[in-house]
């Protein structure tokens, strides 16, 4: 199991832009597949990307692709979500989680979870 954190959150202009940052803790961190995860109120959770074990492979949604950016950096147990050319539509919490065999676009599929950062784009 991991213990993941997130962190960056918060509130910008449409067109503005934001670093999400999700930090582990322990040392198997490179073993897991990671991903973004994101609710607006009122809406299921939903995926918005994600990065493999090995950081070769990065899936991303229609919602963010051309617009975010996922990497990870093993040394610091730490995955990244830059978003760029916000909108008003990205607001809502965003998690992280992490898999140990596969990288799911199912929320289902995972059982370690951050608490989430709020982000609220504004118009």
């Amino acid at each position: 199991q991991v213990q993941l954190v997130e962190s960056g959150g918060g509130s910008v202009q449409a067109g503005g832009s934001l670093k999400l940052s999700c930090t582990a803790s322990g040392r198997t961190f490179n073993s897991y597949a990671m991903g973004w995860f994101r609710q607006a109120p009122g809406k299921e959770r939903e995926f918005v990307g994600g990065i493999s074990q090995s950081g070769r492979s990065i899936f991303y949604t229609k919602s963010g692709k051309g617009r975010f950016a996922i990497s990870r950096d093993d040394a610091n147990n730490t995955m990244y979500l830059q978003m760029n050319s916000l909108k008003p539509e990205d607001t809502a919490v965003y998690y992280c989680a992490g898999n140990r065999f596969d990288l799911f676009s199912d929320s289902g599929k995972y059982d370690d979870w951050g608490q989430g950062t709020q982000v609220t784009v504004s118009s």
